[in-house]
């Protein structure tokens, strides 16, 4: 009896140990409220707009059990072809913004797209909490899908920079690009933007954006 006891013991201690750890990764993950989508549509950059785009920015997060939120893609649209111009950082809520281990990125929309804003490859994480491959890892997929300025606006005049406002997947457009780890090929300002680095090159399809370093990832954010 008294090996039973002891056993039973252990054992009780052992779930009262696990469950406060349970219960943390559980509130962490629900109290997420921005990711780098673990997977993009696979079409490149037709994301099926905006809408689809935060489709897919809600069925990740829910997937991840990310519940009761409302997701928006840090994307932006233009005018040119007849389009509405967006700016990204206009439909992502006002913050503050953390990923899924509880570490905040940044505080408001200001915060954000200034100097002080903590998104680094170590806090870029996907709806699981897990990293994405950055320049060094093979392969390389630190190019992100924005079509923003620095300052999380549109771009203006006739150039594509939206692959046609997320809806083109072949060798026409392009897109502005930004790099979740900070890094690119020197230390300029662009090279480690996470926002806008610099456009897609050869077009708009999944092989045009993994040549230049990416997979067709985006932001997504809690917008409430």
């Amino acid at each position: 009896m008294h090996t039973m006891n002891g056993g039973w013991l252990i054992a009780a201690i052992g779930l009262f140990a696990l469950a406060p750890t349970g219960a943390a990764q559980a509130q962490s993950a629900q109290d997420t409220t921005f990711f780098v989508t673990s997977v993009g549509s696979g079409k490149g950059a037709d994301l099926g707009g905006l809408e689809g785009a935060d489709r897919h920015c809600q069925s990740l997060a829910e997937a991840a059990g990310i519940r009761g939120k409302i997701w928006r893609a840090y994307l932006s649209t233009q005018s040119s072809g007849g389009g509405t111009v967006v700016n990204a950082r206009d439909r992502i809520g006002r913050g503050p913004w953390q990923n899924a281990k509880g570490v905040v990125i940044a505080k408001d929309v200001a915060d954000l797209h200034g100097a002080s804003n903590n998104l680094t490859k170590q806090t870029a994480l996907t709806e699981k909490g897990e990293p994405v491959k950055g320049r060094g890892d093979q392969p390389n997929e630190h190019d992100m899908l924005t079509g923003s300025q620095p300052d999380g606006t549109a771009f203006s005049g006739n150039q594509d920079m939206t692959c046609g406002n997320w809806t083109k997947s072949g060798t026409e457009g392009a897109a502005m690009l930004g790099h979740h780890d900070r890094t690119g090929l020197d230390e300029s300002p662009p090279a480690k933007s996470w926002n806008s680095s610099h456009a897609s090159r050869g077009g708009c399809s999944q092989d045009a954006l993994k040549s230049t370093g990416g997979a067709g990832l985006f932001y997504c954010f809690a917008a409430n």
